[in-house]
């Protein structure tokens, strides 16, 4: 009776997978037009399915926070600015042009000669290289450095990036990001 049933139970099994639809029709099935799906990508919750880097990238950590805006600026090209913290006095702070680059995109950092960098996106997570080209290092006050930096993806919104805060080198708070 055992030897019988075990082949029925498997064939069932096998079957019922036979009409599921595969990952990419369960990914067109989105409504786009869907009032729910709108205000997600709205409110920046779900990613555009335009190829762009526009929103707020973000991480805390012990020492402090870093952080990325990065909004439209014309045709294929933004804007950012940058932040990353090294304790509570001593931190780095940049701000430049973004253009897409393949599958990668160029930071070319504003007020410094010749520095500009490819930069990765995996997984909602921007990584900058773990070398900058030496012409970078006036970025950082002494010893610090973005190499390395890796900012994961808190919102997909222009309106969040332009809202985003940072300090100054002065400490002011500002908004590098609004119009």
């Amino acid at each position: 009776m055992c030897r019988a049933s075990l082949p029925f139970l498997a064939a069932v099994f096998l079957l019922g997978g036979c009409d599921r639809a595969s990952t990419a029709d369960r990914e067109k099935a989105v409504d786009a037009r869907s009032p729910l799906e709108i205000a997600a990508r709205e409110r920046g919750v779900v990613q555009p399915e335009s190829e762009e880097l526009t929103g707020v990238f973000e991480r805390a950590h012990d020492l402090g926070r870093d952080a990325m805006c990065v909004v439209p600026d014309g045709e294929g090209r933004w804007r950012f600015a940058l932040t990353a913290a090294f304790g509570s006095r001593l931190a780095c702070r940049a701000h430049g042009d973004v253009t897409r680059d393949g599958d990668e995109w160029r930071l070319s950092f504003a007020g410094v000669d010749d520095c500009a960098v490819t930069l990765r996106e995996d997984d909602d997570e921007l990584r900058l290289p773990g070398r900058l080209p030496s012409q970078c290092d006036s970025l950082c006050p002494g010893r610090t450095t973005l190499a390395g930096l890796r900012l994961p993806r808190a919102s997909w919104s222009a309106a969040d990036a332009r809202g985003l805060r940072m300090r100054d080198g002065q400490g002011n708070i500002v908004q590098p990001c609004a119009d």
